[in-house]
């Protein structure tokens, strides 16, 4: 089992100019780790990281689009994989923190926390699906992953992160917004 900061670091050497989209716990540690313009913070919705994705994807298709999911949220939403697979971006890659709860709502476990992610991917028609549980593992292969062709969906088994409060008002602020609009051209 990872750490997902630890994950979450060495993924942040690899970022350059994607698009990055990240759902609740996973966006707070983000924005601590690797806060740009080009981040896009999903909230309010649980579960439409992954449909961000993809509409980012597809208005977007000269860019690279990287969604960091949490499990707990993919669930509220199963159905954007079998889009994703039918509309078959190129450019993007679905990463799912799979740490077995609903970390954001207080840690409450998933309804069945063994939960093949990368399975149930594989059988909504996405073509590059891994798995990977293992710290080594994921510092040999985020870099290939993220350069495969698209739609890539990779599930990355991690601890449980810290419970409590979190507040995500600095992730909706007006300056955020117009600083990511400007980095992909939209002002």
């Amino acid at each position: 089992m990872m750490n997902r900061k630890a994950c979450l670091e060495v993924l942040k050497t690899h970022i350059t100019d994607e698009i990055v989209i990240s759902a609740y716990s996973t966006a707070h540690d983000w924005l601590a780790i690797n806060d740009r313009p080009l981040n896009y913070f999903s909230f309010g919705a649980m579960g439409l990281a992954s449909s961000h994705a993809l509409g980012m994807a597809l208005a977007h298709p000269d860019r690279r689009v990287v969604v960091l999911d949490g499990d707990g949220s993919l669930l509220m939403n199963l159905g954007s994989l079998v889009t994703i697979a039918a509309q078959k971006p190129k450019n993007l890659v679905h990463m799912v923190w799979h740490n077995s709860s609903y970390e954001a709502n207080g840690g409450h476990p998933l309804p069945n926390p063994a939960t093949d992610f990368a399975g149930i991917a594989r059988s909504s028609g996405i073509g590059k699906v891994f798995k990977i549980s293992e710290m080594a593992n994921f510092e040999q292969q985020i870099g290939s992953i993220l350069k495969e062709e698209g739609p890539v969906f990779a599930e990355m088994i991690i601890e449980q992160g810290p419970l409590g409060p979190r507040s995500y008002t600095e992730m909706y602020s007006p300056a955020r917004r117009k600083a990511l609009r400007a980095a992909l051209g939209a002002d």
